[in-house]
């Protein structure tokens, strides 16, 4: 048997890591600007992280939803101190497609209705639901577009209002920053009138925190610069750096009842301890204000690289934007100078995603590198 080819791999066979260094088979290390898709969000191999697991898997590593697990209840409590968002109930599943596809039917659940406004250039998953509500056709299968979604652009609130009104929607579902689409913002304006037009006409605003949550924006939600509540949050990547695990927060006026929802392996003993793990060491070592101040202090070094048109996005989650197409650079980047980095939709874009623990002196080592690359 062999493996079913959809990947494009790069030639690089990483066997160990630590911090943002990653180290192929070869012995050669790399500097990972990119944390596999926004993923490793306290560094590869935190020492708080790998005791954690260790210490679980010595007592229980699975258990089914079929009985009481108290790690539940603990990272709820932690999760909802941490990002002040203690008036929500979580459900726990394996990553953010199912977050999202959990939140949509939901939504539709919650309404009684089943029409969707998502946004160009999203991208919330690859199972039904959320590959439905996800803007690119080569991913969208025929059995997919049987979903109700109608993709507006962001910041056009007259497209949005007269979609709103017509009464079938079921529920919005936005990133306040968008990962793969290239590092888009809707306005604080847009925003806000979304989440007013939600109230207004019984629907459901989803906010996709699947790349932008657990601190990666400089506050622990992207939606949190904008200053809405939306009544559900999905969550995943950075919330258990590298542990599958995924989320769904639930504002308290949505109701739950048996068999609503439900996963196998969803919030099991190992997946708690990893999302605790690094919760706790967002805490300890205050990572949130670090990807603020770092998210800054590179948007300042950027400005001394000539062929950077913007740089895009918030904290720790950034794109580089050229007026080139960054796929030669990007394996420039990789091979000639051992950096990993990633792509977006929007060919232009060179999408950064380090940890959130990343120093200053590593940022500059990545400028130098950068600069090297382009020249």
């Amino acid at each position: 048997m062999k493996l079913f080819d959809v990947y494009p791999l790069y030639d690089v066979t990483p066997v160990s890591a630590k911090g943002i260094v990653v180290t192929d088979d070869k012995g050669q290390e790399y500097m990972d600007f990119y944390g596999g898709h926004a993923v490793i969000s306290i560094g590869h191999s935190h020492p708080h992280y790998v005791k954690r697991l260790k210490d679980q898997l010595d007592k229980i590593g699975f258990y089914s939803n079929a009985v009481q697990n108290p790690l539940q209840e603990e990272l709820a409590t932690k999760l909802g101190e941490l990002s002040q968002c203690g008036d929500y109930n979580l459900f726990l599943c394996n990553s953010g497609a199912e977050a999202n596809e959990n939140a949509l039917k939901l939504a539709s659940f919650q309404t009684g209705k089943s029409r969707v406004i998502a946004f160009k250039n999203s991208f919330h998953g690859r199972t039904s639901a959320a590959v439905a509500t996800t803007d690119n056709e080569k991913i969208n299968a025929p059995i997919n577009k049987q979903q109700k979604v109608t993709f507006l652009p962001f910041n056009d609130s007259d497209a949005f209002e007269k979609e709103i009104k017509k009464g079938d929607v079921c529920a919005v579902i936005l990133e306040a920053i968008q990962g793969v689409g290239g590092l888009d913002e809707p306005s604080t304006e847009f925003y806000r009138n979304i989440a007013k037009q939600c109230k207004e006409h019984n629907v459901i605003l989803i906010a996709d925190e699947v790349q932008s949550g657990f601190g990666r924006s400089g506050k622990f939600f992207a939606f949190q610069h904008h200053d809405i509540q939306p009544d559900i949050i999905t969550i995943a990547k950075g919330m258990g750096n590298g542990f599958p695990v995924g989320g769904v927060l639930i504002h308290e006026d949505i109701e739950a009842s048996y068999g609503l929802l439900g996963t196998t392996f969803g919030g099991n003993h190992l997946a708690c301890a990893a999302s605790l793990a690094v919760l706790e060491v967002m805490e300890k070592e205050h990572l949130m204000a670090n990807a603020h101040h770092l998210g800054e202090y590179f948007k300042q070094k950027a400005k001394e690289i000539p062929q950077v048109k913007r740089t895009k996005g918030k904290g720790l989650m950034l794109g580089l934007e050229f007026d080139f197409e960054v796929a030669e650079l990007r394996k420039k980047l990789i091979y000639g100078q051992h950096l990993f980095t990633g792509g977006a939709k929007d060919k232009y874009i060179l999408r950064i995603l380090p940890a959130l623990n990343i120093t200053k002196a590593e940022m500059d080592l990545f400028f130098d590198k950068l600069k090297v690359a382009l020249s």
